[in-house]
């Protein structure tokens, strides 16, 4: 118990990675493109990298769950998800669920990795009137489900979220899957969402970016989207060019009609172009709403669960912030060793795990993740108003 309020005491929270720390990836990505390769040289290709175990020096002091926190809660100037449901017409809305997509996604490090969650952990941060929940649902394979809502627009956001990152030898080929559903409760809509592919390259030139197809769809509306993200090409990225191009449209399910065409760059300005008045648009700003990013704070130190994120991995992020890899290892394996008591005493009991925040379906290789509570209530870590410059 002093061990644990010690602990508290400390939390360690990462700042979030942001527009701006994009030079830096550049940076990592030219010192570390030896140290990564040796790692992979004894991995087949083809090979399943799930639980591949890396060292504290190729490591983000933060947990997944954590980065898909953060996909919603950090931001800076306008409150893209109550957006959704400001809007009075259905094709304004999904015009503005197509920017708050184009908002979670965020640039890559490359060559550095979150930790793996450990099972039944939490990531709980509010913002404004948002508030996120994480939960760990699964560690083998890792699944992570997520729960998100707007108190003033009551708007429910869940993500299930489940990864195969495969070894290519050039390049690691993540495949993110799993359901995105936003439901805009005041309008009664629902909008599902597909989720864009990772891939991490080595060589020719080393780099991370996302790239895929993202379709988002609304039964409700007989409206659609769908945004193809473009991979950086050889070329580019030899020229020192940062390509990250979207293109896609808008369009009536039902007819087939297309009403807009959306491109852009997601970490510059996306536009939309009326294809009936000829009319373009800025509908996103990368710079405004991702960029000078703060982590959270304390709110209520007493309130922070014991399976917190940030509680879990503290120690090991402190070590990693300050360089002191010896200590980060040891502090890591104490974690990770943790899990594993904890399992076979599951085991040795005859226990099987159940979430404590959602109710979880496997189906075969799929997974779908529901929430046990209806809203997800203020949480202990908050951005502040003043951290994130809310704009209404």
């Amino acid at each position: 118990m002093a061990e644990e309020e010690e602990t508290r005491k400390k939390l360690v929270i990462a700042k979030p990675f942001a527009l701006e720390d994009d030079k830096d990836s550049e940076h990592t990505a030219s010192n570390g493109i030896r140290r990564i390769l040796s790692l992979f040289k004894n991995v087949r290709l083809g090979s399943d990298l799930t639980n591949f175990q890396l060292p504290p020096q190729l490591n983000q002091p933060r947990s997944q769950l954590q980065c898909y926190g953060e996909m919603i809660y950090s931001f800076c100037g306008q409150d893209l998800m109550g957006e959704c449901s400001r809007r009075d017409l259905p094709i304004e809305r999904l015009k503005s669920v197509v920017m708050w997509n184009i908002s979670t996604l965020r640039p890559i490090v490359f060559g550095m990795s979150p930790y793996n969650p450990i099972l039944g952990e939490t990531h709980h941060v509010s913002h404004g009137h948002i508030n996120v929940l994480t939960e760990q649902v699964s560690h083998h394979p890792p699944v992570s489900a997520l729960h998100a809502t707007h108190e003033n627009e009551n708007i429910d956001v869940t993500w299930c979220q489940y990864f195969t990152p495969k070894f290519r030898g050039a390049y690691v080929d993540v495949e993110v899957k799993g359901k995105r559903i936003m439901k805009l409760l005041n309008r009664r809509e629902t909008y599902e969402m597909d989720q864009p592919r990772l891939v991490v390259r080595f060589l020719p030139a080393p780099g991370a970016h996302w790239t895929g197809k993202i379709k988002i769809k609304c039964s409700e509306t007989d409206l659609e989207a769908e945004l193809h993200l473009n991979s950086d090409s050889f070329i580019e990225r030899f020229k020192g060019n940062n390509n990250r191009s979207i293109k896609g449209k808008i369009s009536q399910t039902s007819s087939g009609d297309k009403l807009y065409d959306i491109f852009g760059h997601w970490d510059r300005t996306v536009m939309a172009k009326n294809l009936k008045t000829g009319e373009v648009e800025v509908i996103y700003n990368a710079k405004e709403n991702i960029s000078g990013l703060k982590p959270p704070t304390v709110k209520n130190l007493k309130e922070v669960m014991q399976s917190e994120s940030v509680m879990v991995w503290s120690e090991v992020s402190e070590k990693i912030l300050k360089k002191d890899w010896e200590r980060a290892r040891e502090a890591k394996k104490v974690v990770e060793d943790k899990q594993r008591e904890s399992l076979k005493q599951r085991e040795a009991s005859g226990e099987s795990w159940v979430p404590k925040h959602f109710s979880v379906v496997r189906n075969g290789k799929d997974w779908d993740c529901s929430p046990l509570q209806p809203t997800v209530p203020p949480a202990p870590l908050v951005i502040t108003e003043a951290q994130g410059e809310i704009m209404n």
